[in-house]
């Protein structure tokens, strides 16, 4: 059966209310087909999120209709494994703590581009052989910052990777400690890596049809304007962080598919 995200508006209500009515679908599902398979709750953002295993979105609706009426705003068909490397987890996560109790997170994510600079390039001075071992240590630095701050990648590029990352913070430390690498690797390599990196931040069911499709969007056309060796963050990624780094404001910028200028901040990390 078909997969879906859909999205919730419940402003003033707390994760106690959201456990409750996930607890109430899951009561009602079996009489139309489908099976909740889990769910996200965003309190300070008034956000929900939940992915349905269902027929179709009318039964899937149905279901919230039936256990306590609170009918999804947007609904978008998704991919399974797409939705495991964006946000984490495609099941209820496993309850911990001293009360055992189930944590839900937010659906928040960063969104990070890499870019190899003048990759064709590099292919048609090395050639192919040389030039995929190139590749290979680019993805090996970037898995290696992606694992030691929660990240995940999403999908290969070719000459780059997209990768998820659970909040702002983690998202820029990710970045600087990539770039910080490539600075130690082309102090030790005759022949050097240079990366650009662009992020945003955003939810799963936004304005497209797509996951997390504006948010890639804005992500993927920042890392296309950076510069080598730099960093390119959105605005909304400034206003997420809860610890200090040093950007630097370059203003409006013109970016492909965005009608009007779009607020760019360079993160600088050396």
């Amino acid at each position: 059966m078909p997969i879906f995200l859909d999205r919730h508006d419940l402003s003033g209500l707390t994760a106690s209310d959201i456990a409750e009515a996930h607890r109430k679908d899951l009561e009602v599902q079996e009489r139309y087909g489908v099976r909740f398979l889990t769910y996200w709750f965003d309190e300070a953002r008034g956000t929900g999120f939940c992915l349905i295993d269902a027929p179709d979105i009318a039964a899937a609706m149905r279901v919230h209709d039936e256990a306590h009426g609170d009918v999804a705003t947007d609904v978008i068909e998704v991919d399974l494994s797409a939705v495991e490397a964006f946000l984490g987890r495609i099941a209820d996560p496993t309850p911990s703590g001293p009360d055992a109790t189930m944590r839900i997170d937010a659906a928040l994510r960063a969104i990070m581009f890499t870019d190899i600079v003048d990759s064709v390039g590099m292919t048609a001075r090395l050639g192919d052989m040389q030039a995929v071992e190139m590749v290979r240590a680019h993805d090996a630095i970037v898995h290696r910052a992606l694992k030691d701050n929660g990240g995940r990648q999403v999908k290969h590029t070719g000459d780059g990777i997209m990768a998820s990352l659970d909040d702002a913070d983690s998202a820029v430390q990710c970045a600087r400690a990539i770039q910080q690498s490539f600075d130690a690797f082309n102090l030790a390599s005759r022949e050097k890596l240079h990366i650009r990196i662009g992020i945003d931040i955003g939810e799963p069911v936004a304005d497209t049809n797509d996951l997390f499709g504006s948010t890639v969007q804005t992500a993927a056309r920042l890392c296309q304007s950076a510069d080598p060796e730099t960093i390119l963050v959105s605005d909304l990624i400034r206003v997420e962080l809860n610890h200090t780094f040093d950007l630097i404001e370059l203003g409006l910028r013109s970016l492909k598919g965005f009608d009007g200028g779009v607020p760019v901040y360079e993160v600088r990390y050396r």
